[in-house]
């Protein structure tokens, strides 16, 4: 999936939205939006929205989590050990598949 940038202008909102990627999964999409500060520092919001239809009426759940850039390190160190150990679990107990790879293996913050 590609993403978009978003054109400056002269005046800015203090969150403005550099970029976005929307990645979709079943019911839900994952949106990774990076947007600017006042002083112009750049951070991550990542929102989970959830289709949820009840009775004819359709509406979203979402939950949002912001990342800032003194976190990029860490969250990024325990997101790929999280998904080590998964990998190591899948491919040693021969219930998961042993191919699993994901697109974002090599997503570099």
């Amino acid at each position: 999936m590609e993403g978009y940038m978003k054109n400056g202008s002269i005046e800015t909102d203090s969150r403005d939205e550099i970029y976005s990627i929307p990645v979709r999964a079943g019911k839900r999409t994952y949106f990774f939006d990076v947007k600017s500060t006042r002083n112009n520092d750049y951070y991550l919001t990542i929102t989970e929205s959830k289709k949820i239809e009840n009775e004819g009426s359709r509406n979203f759940e979402k939950h949002k989590i912001f990342l800032y850039k003194e976190d990029f390190e860490k969250f990024t160190e325990g997101l790929e050990n999280t998904l080590a150990y998964i990998r190591n679990l899948l491919g040693n107990n021969g219930t998961g598949n042993q191919g699993f790879k994901s697109k974002f293996d090599d997503v570099d913050f």
